[in-house]
């Protein structure tokens, strides 16, 4: 939601409940007050500090500290507790206020300080539990939209993914040396037959849903470097690995693979040693990719990703993984590498 409509939501409800508050003062005096009575009143007598006060404090407590604190996290029971002591808080500030001489709470004894206490602090949980809904629906509302902006982005995406991932030379050359294969060993050839039929399945059917387990995520890149490594004989070109277990991790499908589609595509003949490194490491909450590739000291820089481009790559992550990501890019002496960390949460 906009700045604007926010501070127009807040200016509407206290403008509310000021010509409420004004309306019950008409109606409890029957009318007979003037406007220089009802000003006096609100700014000299001390009814302007009781009426508002404690209503604004809970308001903003609660709006602005504990939604964020407790309410998101869904930690129900410390929100209770803070929500108590804030509107006990609340509510002695305001008598506070009153106790400024010439003010009814100056002339109040133990027993009225004690209900007054009660009923100010009733007052600011009613605010407050009006800001945590006025700030829920703010934060829907921006749910909604990064949802939909999501949505549209990933239309705009979904093509260039796919033309990513169906590259026609990756495809035109693991067939190739299939075929090649097929002459000099049948069944290691129908073993990569395979890998690429699997690969094809998951591309067109795994993919669709918004999450994928972890696993199966893992299990198609193991694929796909199994099918580069066919036009080589160097045991030393890749170097892939993952640590940890992926239990019951759940993932955006094809977060890694336009990187190590890169990481192949400028990397150095096949004949060098240690050309491309690849990582995962799975650990408690995150997960930490690392891709590295050596490439040409020629002039003519590196493009993101295989043709899904950097800035696009970026902006699918801040959609996916709003401020639970970390990507850092470089490129120096030769080696262009990928440092990827996605802070996660298992289901």
């Amino acid at each position: 939601m906009k700045r604007s409509a926010v501070i127009l939501l807040h200016l509407g409800y206290w403008s509310t409940y000021i010509l409420l508050v004004s309306l019950f003062m008409l109606i409890s005096t029957r009318g007979h007050r003037t406007f220089a009575d009802m000003l006096y009143i609100w700014l000299v007598s001390g009814a302007g500090i009781f009426s508002f006060l404690p209503g604004v404090l809970g308001f903003y407590c609660f709006y602005g500290l504990l939604f964020t604190r407790f309410l998101q996290t869904k930690r129900f029971q410390a929100l209770l507790l803070f929500g108590l002591l804030g509107m006990l808080s609340s509510a002695v500030i305001t008598l506070l206020m009153l106790s400024i001489p010439g003010t009814w709470g100056a002339r109040a004894d133990w027993r009225e300080m004690m209900w007054m206490t009660i009923f100010l602090a009733l007052l600011a949980g009613i605010h407050g539990v009006i800001g945590l809904v006025m700030r829920g629906f703010i934060s829907w509302y921006g749910d909604i939209r990064i949802k939909e902006e999501l949505t549209q982005k990933n239309h705009a995406t979904e093509l260039a993914l796919v033309r990513s991932q169906l590259n026609p030379h990756f495809l035109f050359n693991t067939i190739h040396n299939i075929d090649v294969l097929i002459e000099k060993d049948a069944a290691q050839a129908s073993l990569y037959l395979n890998k690429l039929s699997d690969i094809m399945r998951f591309m067109l059917y795994e993919t669709k849903t918004e999450q994928i387990p972890l696993s199966k995520e893992l299990a198609y890149i193991e694929k796909y470097i199994a099918l580069q490594k066919i036009r080589t004989a160097n045991t030393d070109y890749v170097h892939y690995s993952v640590e940890g277990e992926t239990g019951n991790l759940m993932i955006e499908p094809l977060l890694f693979i336009p990187y190590i589609e890169n990481a192949f595509k400028h990397a150095p003949h096949e004949r060098t040693a240690n050309a491309i490194r690849i990582q995962l490491c799975i650990e408690a909450g995150r997960l930490v990719f690392d891709c590295e590739n050596r490439y040409s000291l020629a002039p003519h820089p590196i493009e993101g990703a295989n043709g899904l481009g950097h800035t696009l790559l970026q902006k699918r992550l801040a959609l996916l993984y709003p401020n639970k990501h970390t990507l850092a890019i470089t490129q120096q002496g030769g080696i262009y590498k990928v440092n990827l960390i996605l802070h996660t949460h298992e289901n």
